[in-house]
C-alpha cells in the first residue's frame, strides 16, 4: 500500500480522557478513533489490518486444533437467555430491544445460549460427537463504565468456541486441548503471558482458567509461582499467601490482563435448556460442554501493553499491520522514487505486506516519516535517501531502533533473512 492514498491520521497528542498507554498510543498512530460514543471505536485502516492479521492467527490455530467456524447472529432472542436465567443474572449489561412486533432482543455479550440452541437442533447422537464449534464476531456489553480503549469497550470483537461431548473425561480432554492451543495463540503473538486458576462469575462451570498478558496497566492481580508453573486470580486464592499449592514454592504477585478464558461447563446449559443426545444405550443424555474465549481486539490493546517505548509502537511481524516501511526521503526525487518503487514492487512480489511513504506534501517532511514510523511501529524501515546516489540504503529495526547500512545489493536478501 501507499501512504499517500491510505486514511492513518497520527496525532502529536492523544485525547485527554486516553490515559492508557495503549489506548493512547492507537489513537495517536490512526488505529482507532472515538466514534462519539463511550466505549465505541472506528477502526481505521491500520487498525482493521492489524485485527485481521490477530484474527487469522486464532482462526488458524483453532481450525488446526478441529474446531469448526460457524457464524451466529449478533441479535439473539431473550428468549434463550431466559431459559438459562441468566436474562436476570446478567442485569444492566444486557442490552435489549424490541423489534416492530414486540419481541424481545438482546444484543449478545455471549454466546453460550444460541450456540446450545443451535447444536440442540442438529446434533442428536453420541455418534456425532464430540464437537467444537467457534465464531470470531462483534458482542455487546453495556459496561457501567467502559475506558482503558480496547481493554475494555462496549463492543468487541471475540472469538468464543463451544464444545459438546458424550463424557466428562472427553470434555476434559478438549479443555486440556484448548489450553494447548490457545497457549499457540499468544505465543505467535509474542506475548509474555501465564495460565492462572480462575473464579467461573457468570459464565458458570464446575473450573475455568484464563490467560493473562503479563503487565502493570492490568486490572487483574494474580499469584504465580517462583519455581513451577502454578498462577491463580486473587479472587481463587489469597492474596497473604505465600507458598504454592502445587509444589510448595514461593508465590509472589504480579498485574496481567485477562485475554483469554477456557471453562469446563459441564451439563450446566444443556440441562437447562434441555439439549440432549442419545446415548450408546440409546437413552437421552444432556451434553457435556466446555466454552472457551478470547478477546480479539482486547488483544490488539495487550500487545501495546507489553510492547512499545516513549516514541510508539513496538509490533511484532506477525501482529503488524505492515512488516516494512519503505521511508522516501524525498518523493520529489525521482531517482529515490524509482528504487523505493522497485524495491517495493519486489517485496510485494514476495508476499510481503509493505507501506510505501511516498507522501509529497510540504507537511511531511523526512523528519515527520520517521516519527510517523517510530509511532505507527511497523517491525523494519527501509530508507531511500541522498546515500542512493552510492548505492546505499539504510535499514532501521524498530525495536531498539538499530540502523544500519546496506548497499542496493544487498538490501531485498537482508529483509528476507529478518523476515524469516
Amino acid at each position: 500500500m501507499r501512504f499517500s492514498r491510505m486514511l492513518i491520521p497520527t496525532m502529536k497528542e492523544a485525547p485527554s480522557d486516553a490515559v492508557l498507554t495503549s489506548h493512547i498510543l492507537l489513537l495517536r498512530a490512526g488505529f482507532i478513533q472515538s466514534s462519539g460514543g463511550s466505549g465505541l471505536y472506528n477502526f481505521l485502516p491500520l487498525g482493521k489490518i492489524t485485527l485481521d492479521k490477530v484474527r487469522a492467527i486464532v482462526k488458524d490455530e483453532l481450525d488446526k486444533a478441529g474446531c469448526s467456524e460457524v457464524h451466529l447472529p449478533i441479535v439473539t432472542p431473550i428468549t434463550l437467555w431466559e431459559e438459562t436465567g441468566r436474562a436476570d443474572k446478567f442485569g444492566k449489561e444486557l442490552l435489549r430491544f424490541k423489534d416492530r412486533h414486540d419481541n424481545d432482543f438482546t444484543l449478545s455479550p455471549t454466546n453460550e445460549e444460541a450456540m446450545v440452541n443451535l447444536v440442540r437442533q442438529t446434533v442428536k447422537s453420541y455418534k456425532q460427537l464430540p464437537l467444537n464449534v467457534y465464531q470470531i464476531n462483534w458482542k455487546f456489553r453495556d459496561e457501567v463504565r467502559p475506558r482503558f480503549g480496547l481493554m475494555r469497550g462496549r463492543e468487541f470483537l471475540m472469538k468464543d468456541a463451544y464444545s459438546f461431548h458424550a463424557s466428562v473425561e472427553d470434555m476434559e480432554r478438549e479443555f486440556a486441548l484448548m489450553e494447548e492451543t490457545y497457549k499457540k495463540i499468544f505465543t505467535r503473538l509474542g506475548l509474555d503471558f501465564k495460565v492462572v486458576e480462575a473464579d467461573s462469575g457468570a459464565i458458570g462451570g464446575a473450573g475455568s482458567k484464563e490467560f493473562m498478558i503479563l503487565a502493570d496497566s492490568g486490572e487483574d492481580t494474580i499469584m504465580v509461582c517462583d519455581s513451577c508453573d502454578f498462577g491463580a486470580n486473587v479472587e481463587v486464592i489469597a492474596e497473604d499467601e505465600t507458598s504454592c499449592p502445587k509444589c510448595g514454592g514461593g508465590l509472589s504477585q504480579t498485574k496481567g490482563i485477562e485475554a483469554g478464558h477456557i471453562f469446563q461447563l459441564g451439563t450446566t446449559y444443556s440441562e437447562a435448556m434441555k439439549a440432549e443426545f442419545l446415548n450408546e444405550n440409546q437413552k437421552l443424555e444432556p451434553f457435556v460442554m466446555g466454552t472457551y474465549g478470547i478477546g480479539v481486539s482486547r488483544l490488539l490493546a495487550g500487545i501495546i501493553e507489553q510492547s512499545h517505548d516513549e516514541k510508539g509502537c513496538i509490533w511484532t511481524v506477525e501482529s503488524a499491520p505492515f512488516a516494512i516501511d519503505i521511508i522516501v526521503a524525498k518523493a520529489k526525487n525521482e531517482e529515490q522514487m524509482r528504487v523505493a518503487t522497485k524495491l517495493y514492487n519486489e517485496l510485494k512480489a514476495k508476499g510481503i505486506d509493505v507501506l510505501l511513504d511516498d507522501r509529497i506534501d510540504k507537511k511531511t517532511g523526512f523528519g515527520v516519516k520517521i516519527k510517523d514510523f517510530e509511532l505507527i511501529g511497523i517491525p523494519y524501515a527501509v530508507v531511500i535517501g541522498n546515500d542512493i546516489s552510492e548505492g546505499k540504503v539504510e535499514m532501521i529495526t524498530r525495536d531498539g531502533l538499530i540502523k544500519e547500512k546496506l548497499s542496493l545489493d544487498e538490501v531485498l536478501e537482508k529483509i528476507l533473512e529478518k523476515l524469516t
